[in-house]
């Protein structure tokens, strides 16, 4: 398929002589630019790795920040509740709020710089990968419990041995969701004035009509996203082992 597309890509911009976007070649030589350098020699030039680290540490600061957060939140939403009847009503209040609706006050809260971007980058994560958690913890079936307490299983045992495995493959859901909305999230977050970062090229390739630059930064950040993806998708099936069907 991206093979596909790619010629389906080239076809179409040679039927149509557009000169707004560029054509594969050139933004395969975009990207080689972007990444060693020796084709355009600006101001973009070989400087992939440093927009990439920065990024990506401000990706997973956020995304590991919303799962910290999330997770014992849900479990403690899904479990008890006094707690879900306290907490339930503001987090479905807060959670129809687009993320993007955030960003003047993320600036006032932050400044300009990158713990705005942390910030909407971890309430974009944070929302599906609490109400998943919650999702998985109030779907455990009760004859769950019942079989483990005529096994002896009371307290936080009951907690550790039943809840959590049976609200696993929820949660790990809700973190591949919240780890995808990270990354799309990065490039709102990387326009509240941060120099460096991959979204902070794409608006600047914006800015300066590089159509070419735009498009490399968002396979850039289309490859990052996909190849740790596979890594969450790893981690799933080697913790879910004992549960075929939930493998990815």
């Amino acid at each position: 398929m991206p093979l596909l597309l790619l010629v389906a890509w080239d076809i179409a911009v040679r039927m149509t002589g557009t000169l707004l976007i560029p054509s594969p070649r050139e933004v395969g030589l975009m990207l080689w630019d972007f990444a060693f350098g020796g084709v355009y020699d600006d101001a973009f030039s070989e400087t992939l790795s440093l927009h990439l680290w920065k990024s990506v540490t401000r990706v997973y600061g956020g995304f590991l920040a919303a799962a910290l957060v999330g997770i014992p939140l849900g479990l403690l939403i899904g479990r008890i509740r006094v707690i879900r009847e306290l907490l339930d009503p503001t987090l479905q209040l807060l959670r129809p709020v687009p993320v993007t609706a955030w960003l003047p006050l993320s600036m006032i809260f932050f400044g300009i710089g990158p713990n705005a971007a942390i910030f909407l980058v971890f309430l974009g994560a944070f929302y599906p990968i609490v109400f998943n958690t919650i999702f998985g913890v109030k779907s455990v079936d009760n004859r769950l419990f019942e079989a483990a307490q005529m096994l002896g299983c009371t307290g936080s045992a009951m907690f550790r041995q039943v809840v959590l495995p049976a609200a696993t493959p929820s949660i790990l859901n809700g973190l591949r969701l919240g780890h995808g909305f990270a990354w799309i999230l990065i490039v709102v977050g990387e326009m509240t004035g941060v120099p460096e970062g991959l979204g902070a090229v794409i608006m600047d390739g914006r800015m300066l009509s590089r159509t070419d630059l735009v498009i490399a930064g968002m396979i850039v950040i289309g490859i990052t996203g996909y190849t740790t993806d596979r890594l969450l998708v790893m981690l799933n099936n080697r913790l879910l082992k004992w549960s075929p069907q939930h493998h990815v």
